[in-house]
């Protein structure tokens, strides 16, 4: 039985990704699940955060976000039976890549696929159901009337912020990298997000969102990432069309929330005056949080089936950003794309 896994070999240098030969699965412990998996969902291995959280190894499992029918249950385990169908996130300490047929993973980890929801939906949309709801409920409290600007919207997991942020019943503006991402959001249903099209770098963000909101700015801002410096010292790998953190904070109104995926935001003194005169807060979005604290894990639970991501995907709340459903000879390639960022859908390999 194959598995996939990434190798790291020196600081900064790329992740391979490598098919390993595996034997089956040891026996199963008391709280353990073995799971056939039917499809795993590809995301981006964070390496400087596993690094930090010393799980560092030579080899790291791949392909987090799973589907599966259960094939046998531990002695302990209450909430599961054979011939179940359910989805879960492997823990980051997880020594089981999702990319194999059968693994084991610990009950609390998983949680009841709806029989109406297929495979690769179930595993595609977890990872952005969770962040897109760890950021519009827990850092911020989105509600009816609410403003929220969802930069790089056509992304997967802009997709999947904008449609709660709609089912919450804000007023949602969404930026759009190029024309085919202009056309996906607009065709998104339910309409209404306004597309602001930055493909061309001749918009200007901020101009364009206080002409929306009256001149109040938005109440809340979901980045894909910031431009720290001028254009000229800004890093070649950076995007250019990521906007200015000095853009964010002129947009924003007062009392609003700026809840960033940029780790290594840095803002100034003079920054720091100006989202004091209006009020405003930044949130950091790690959804790494609710598996690195164990006390999290009835409200980890909760958000995966209790009271959002499989059930507002069962009601067809959520339609997520997925490309076709890959084979498993195919992962590798996929993998590496995905690793650097490139893939503009969330990939899912289906068994």
């Amino acid at each position: 039985m194959k598995a996939l896994y990434g190798q790291q070999n020196s600081p900064g240098e790329e992740m391979t990704f490598v098919f390993q030969e595996r034997e089956n699965p040891p026996p199963t412990r008391d709280h353990d699940v073995k799971v056939q998996v039917r499809a795993c969902a590809l995301s981006w291995v964070d390496t400087k955060l596993l690094s930090e959280v010393k799980l560092k190894k030579e080899l790291v499992p791949v392909g987090r976000e799973i589907s599966g029918v259960v094939l046998e249950v531990g002695s302990k385990v209450t909430f599961f039976q054979p011939d179940d169908e359910v989805v879960g996130i492997l823990p980051l300490d997880s020594e089981e890549s999702g990319v194999c047929e059968v693994i084991l993973v610990h009950e609390h980890y998983l949680v009841h696929k709806p029989e109406k929801v297929c495979w690769a939906e179930a595993a595609g949309t977890l990872r952005d159901g969770l962040r897109a709801y760890t950021a519009l409920h827990y850092l911020c409290q989105v509600c009816p009337g609410r403003s929220v600007l969802v930069l790089d919207g056509a992304s997967p997991f802009g997709t999947i912020a904008i449609q709660l942020a709609q089912h919450r019943g804000a007023k949602v503006i969404s930026t759009a990298h190029s024309l085919e991402d202009k056309q996906y959001l607009e065709r998104l249903r339910p309409a209404g997000a306004r597309v602001i099209d930055v493909s061309h770098g001749k918009v200007d963000v901020a101009e364009s969102c206080l002409e929306e909101t009256g001149g109040l700015g938005v109440d809340i801002v979901l980045d894909a990432g910031v431009r720290l410096y001028s254009a000229e010292d800004e890093p070649a790998p950076k995007s250019q069309l990521l906007p200015h953190k000095h853009d964010i904070i002129t947009l924003l109104g007062a009392g609003g929330h700026w809840i960033t995926t940029e780790r290594d935001l840095q803002l100034d003194p003079p920054d720091s005056h100006s989202l004091f005169l209006k009020g405003a807060t930044v949130s950091f979005l790690n959804d790494e949080i609710w598996n690195l604290s164990n006390v999290q894990q009835g409200k980890y639970l909760d958000i995966l089936w209790g009271s959002y991501i499989m059930e507002k995907l069962s009601n067809s709340i959520f339609r997520p950003q997925l490309d076709e459903p890959i084979p498993l000879y195919e992962a590798k390639v996929s993998m590496e794309i995905v690793q650097k960022k490139q893939a503009r859908k969330r990939q899912v390999i289906q068994f």
